[in-house]
């Protein structure tokens, strides 16, 4: 009997060299490159000879990529933590997560099924969270409400936005070759000085009570500066991104923290003042936020990263499960593949999945869980190696797969 089996660009890989090929070090976001399919074609080969054949070419393309990891849409040079744009270098990725899937859905794992526990997953909202967590209504609304109170103190919102910028920088440097590159980064710059210089609390060396307000009115600086002139200046910088399809994922990040910037336009941003009026401009921002983001909120869920990671990139993994209910426990899983069992590429993708799993425990436990079953979390990491073993990091167990034929 003959079987029909569809992954695409296998035959065309098996038939290629696997002689390592030079990556440029230049930096762009390739989520949109790596998610995208290519047209796909019917091979009729028997199932014995195919998985001889793919996994050759896997341990071949292992080889070529040994020094190549994806991490939230990216694929980094593990040597120099550069961002690796070379279209070969994506689409050899391509096809080892491909391969290497097909030969993950014939373990039995308890958490994950064929019919959805192959997915490709990008965690960007609260939503998204509640749904594969399958919380109620309520639940989803508690959380909600939680969340919000914690991540929209001045602090984490100040911070957040920070860090969203100086991302940008930080990519922006690896782009010198594009055209806008240095008008990007003059206004990342001066967003940065502004947020910086209006960021200053009053000094905490003198009690509060110590702290009046001025007593002649003229003192005072003579213009009030508000968030609106930061909605400015993310317009000018999301104007001159939008040039640069490299650069989509810090356009659709900025988009998200603009959201929350809108609600709190005509708030002033300084915090020079008195005490008592900083307070009440924390409070007002906090208040505003937590009125207007929802569960879907990109903003909000960029607010959560950096409270729990101090990071605002979304997560990626390449495997996901559903949860898996039995009568005492529920599991969650996640999972990651590797091209190379290295200690540092492992290490790496232990501290991927963790995040990941920690933000399902933050919400699960913000939830309240359920008071009949415990939930367990689990992470899969699968590689071309000799060796299985189950790695203890962060509270989680991370079990290390070996990708066998």
């Amino acid at each position: 009997m003959r079987f029909s089996l569809s992954v695409p660009s296998i035959l065309y890989y098996l038939n290629h060299t696997s002689k390592p090929i030079r990556y440029r070090r230049c930096m762009t976001h390739v989520n949109a490159m790596l998610t995208r399919e290519e047209p796909e074609k019917q091979y009729f080969v028997s199932p014995p000879n195919w998985y001889r054949a793919a996994y050759a070419k896997l341990i071949k393309l292992s080889s070529i990529l040994q020094n190549v990891e994806q991490l939230d849409g990216r694929l980094i040079h593990t040597t120099n933590s550069t961002t690796i744009t070379d279209a070969h270098a994506i689409s050899h990725m391509s096809s080892f997560n491909s391969i290497a899937k097909s030969f993950i859905s014939s373990q039995q794992i308890p958490c994950l099924s064929k019919s959805n526990g192959f997915q490709s997953i990008t965690l960007n909202s609260l939503t998204m969270v509640a749904e594969l967590l399958s919380l109620t209504t309520k639940q989803r609304k508690s959380v909600r409400n939680t969340i919000l109170s914690q991540v929209t103190q001045h602090q984490i919102w100040r911070g957040t936005l920070l860090e969203v910028l100086k991302d940008v920088k930080r990519d922006i440097g690896l782009l010198k070759c594009q055209s806008n590159s240095s008008m990007v980064e003059q206004i990342v710059v001066t967003c940065i000085d502004f947020l910086t210089n209006t960021a200053d609390a009053p000094s905490q060396g003198s009690p509060s009570w110590m702290k009046l307000a001025p007593v002649i009115k003229d003192e005072k600086k003579e213009v009030s500066h508000k968030w609106e002139e930061v909605i400015e200046i993310f317009v000018d910088l999301m104007k001159c991104i939008a040039q640069e399809h490299t650069m989509s994922y810090h356009l659709t990040k900025l988009e998200a923290m603009k959201d929350g910037l809108n609600q709190i336009r005509d708030v002033v941003i300084e915090r020079d003042a008195n005490y008592k009026e900083a307070w009440q401009q924390d409070c007002l921002i906090q208040w505003k936020l937590t009125k207007n983001l929802g569960g879907l909120s990109k903003c909000l869920f960029t607010l959560l990263l950096y409270y729990l990671f101090g990071s605002v990139r979304d997560i990626e993994v390449e495997v996901c499960g559903a949860l898996h209910r039995n009568e005492k426990k529920m599991r969650f899983c996640v999972g990651k593949v590797l091209t190379s069992d290295n200690e540092e590429m492992v290490l790496n993708g232990v501290r991927q999945l963790c995040r990941v799993l920690g933000v399902f425990k933050f919400v699960w436990e913000t939830a309240g869980g359920t008071s009949d079953r415990e939930l367990e979390l689990h992470g899969h990491l699968w590689c071309i190696g000799e060796r299985e073993k189950v790695i203890k990091h962060r509270g989680y167990d991370i079990l290390l797969h070996t990708i066998k034929p």
